[in-house]
């Protein structure tokens, strides 16, 4: 990586300001959380409220003058703002409480380079890195400035300054480079995917819905689960085989939270394409959560912004269990359509009646009737009998065999490449 971290046990100090505008206010609960996933030890929480930010130290000179003594007072090394601080906002912070000031950003790009596990997660964190630091770049080697002309006073040519963006230009784009190579191989694995016409489900939602917990139970898989924000970084993507449908590819991807960074939606475009590129969305969401509907709406507004947002959803009231007397079920529309699923992910309750609404859903390019198949079509046979879509099986007075045949339109246009026939032709 190429930003060490500190080490740990760090004494913090959280503010947060509350703002008359509905648009500009962040959830305090939702801070702290996140405070507490990055493993800052949260010393004091000093709260105020402005109708606007101040442009220069962002909280008025009052509040900086208490912020100040809190800071002095529990020997906090870092102050911890929940919202977007300006370069100039922040290095005016630094320089009055004499200690580092992260803003909102800074520290969920944090959080994401704890959880990046895999290769190219770590390149995205390190770009998303790389482009917000390359802002923020103070002048703190000024005995290296170029000096004006003149014998002896000739400078050294480039600043440290200038190094510093350089190399960090260099820097983002060497990672850029890097990973265009993963996103041709995942635009790869995609044609394959598209050319079997296998489908693909993604599972979005707020941060800590319980979307991993989920997809290890549908999958049997061993993605890591914790109770903590951004618990899942990387992308996985599992096969699994539904009934009627036969095999879909299941991706698990990274939770959305509100004000996402726009630098993180740009890194990790690669990885939120599955979510684009998805035939159908599995919108996981934490019942027992009080902000439940803003949640969902955060959720939406990131699919808006990543193009995903005309794309059919399942909704997946996850956590039941933390309700009460709530039941799994299944609510349908007044055509019989599934939209909500209401399960437990933790105690494994509902997932069935998850699989048989995901079949459902996916189920609109399915072909159910029979067909007549003559002595000589036995390889056909054979490969309805490997596509699990024969569901009875009889023989006429001919020796036709007569088969009640559930099956996907897509495998039955590759059958029909395969083996040169038309289907409509068999069907009695």
């Amino acid at each position: 990586m190429f930003f060490e971290r500190a080490e740990g046990g760090e004494q913090a100090v959280l503010v947060h300001v509350d703002f008359f505008s509905q648009q500009d206010r962040e959830d305090v609960d939702e801070f702290i959380d996140l405070a507490t996933s990055a493993g800052v030890t949260i010393r004091h929480l000093l709260r105020g409220s402005r109708n606007a930010p101040n442009p220069k130290s962002f909280i008025g000179s009052g509040k900086l003058e208490e912020l100040q003594a809190v800071v002095q007072a529990e020997e906090a090394n870092v102050v911890l703002f929940n919202h977007t601080l300006s370069p100039s906002q922040q290095r005016n912070l630094e320089a009055q409480l004499e200690c580092r000031v992260i803003d909102r950003t800074g520290l969920i790009l944090d959080i994401f380079a704890q959880r990046a596990r895999t290769h190219e997660g770590q390149l995205q964190v390190e770009l998303a890195q790389l482009q917000y630091v390359s802002t923020r770049l103070v002048r703190g080697w000024t005995h290296l400035e170029r000096q004006k002309g003149g014998i002896g006073l000739r400078g050294p040519g480039e600043t440290q300054l200038e190094t510093d963006r350089r190399l960090i230009r260099d820097r983002i784009k060497s990672i850029q480079r890097r990973l265009d190579k993963v996103k041709k191989q995942r635009d790869q694995g995609r044609r394959s995917r598209n050319r079997a016409e296998v489908p693909t489900v993604a599972i979005v939602g707020y941060t800590n819905a319980g979307k991993s917990t989920l997809f290890n139970h549908i999958t049997d898989a061993d993605v890591y689960a914790a109770d903590q924000l951004f618990a899942t970084l990387d992308p996985t993507l599992r096969r699994i085989e539904l009934p009627g449908i036969g095999p879909v590819v299941l991706a698990d991807t990274v939770g959305f939270i509100r004000h996402l960074p726009h630098r993180l939606v740009d890194a990790f475009k690669a990885t939120l394409e599955e979510t684009v590129e998805a035939d159908l969305l599995v919108h996981v969401v934490d019942s027992a959560a009080e902000e439940r509907l803003d949640n969902i709406d955060q959720v939406n507004e990131v699919l808006r912004e990543i193009g995903a947002d005309e794309k059919p959803q399942l909704m997946v009231y996850n956590k039941i269990d933390l309700l009460g007397n709530v039941e799994p079920k299944i609510d349908t529309d007044a055509d019989g359509v599934a939209q909500r699923v209401w399960v437990s992910a933790r105690q494994g309750s509902g997932i069935g009646q998850l699989l048989d609404a995901l079949a459902s859903r996916l189920a609109t390019g399915v072909w159910r009737g029979q067909v007549s198949l003559p002595p000589n079509f036995g390889q056909l046979r054979a490969q309805l009998f490997a596509l699990h879509a024969i569901e009875t099986e009889s023989w006429d007075e001919q020796g036709n065999q007569l088969l009640d045949v559930c099956i996907s339109a897509a495998d039955i246009r590759r059958l029909e490449k395969q083996m040169v026939f038309d289907w409509q032709a068999l069907v009695v």
